[in-house]
């Protein structure tokens, strides 16, 4: 099956005057990634996106894995993030339609998520679309944080002038 109309191959390298004359890639991150809440937001709304192309893109019959894995090599053109950030827009997006499905996501690079887009995917496409929707709506509501995390706070001590 050929890639979604709106995703050139992903096997194919960029031509030569695309790379030169087209628009700039999206700016990285002002430091760690984690850390820089611009960047953050950015990842978040990417990530909404993402959830809305898959929508669109189940419609045309395209597997649910496969539209989910051609993200990232698009993610500088259509998700607005450097193209070394969208395996994460990937990953946050695939853990969220799990999430929606009522499994137990774990990590985003884990065995579960992996398991439950298998099982999803065998799902009809209407029901894949209702679960890709639930997520959406939930990821939008968890809007990120626009503080910087605070340090973990160090080991509790005893208290002084007690001993054993």
């Amino acid at each position: 099956m050929p890639p979604p109309r709106w995703f050139p191959s992903h096997r194919r390298p960029p031509s030569p005057t695309t790379a030169v004359h087209g628009p700039p890639p999206p700016s990285g991150p002002n430091g760690f990634w984690i850390t820089d809440p611009d960047f953050r937001d950015r990842l978040h709304s990417a990530t909404l996106t993402l959830l809305d192309i898959v929508e669109d893109c189940l419609n045309d019959d395209f597997p649910l894995t496969e539209i989910l894995d051609g993200a990232r090599d698009h993610a500088e053109d259509m998700l607005g993030v450097p193209r070394t950030y969208g395996i994460l827009v990937e990953a946050e997006a695939a853990a969220q339609i799990v999430q929606a499905a009522g499994l137990d996501a774990g990590s985003p690079f884990g065995l579960a998520i992996a398991q439950g887009l298998t099982g999803i995917a065998q799902l009809p496409v209407e029901q894949q679309q209702q679960l890709v929707r639930a997520a959406a709506r939930r990821y939008a509501m968890t809007a990120p944080s626009r503080s910087t995390p605070s340090p973990p706070a160090g080991p509790a001590w005893p208290a002084p002038g007690r001993s054993r």
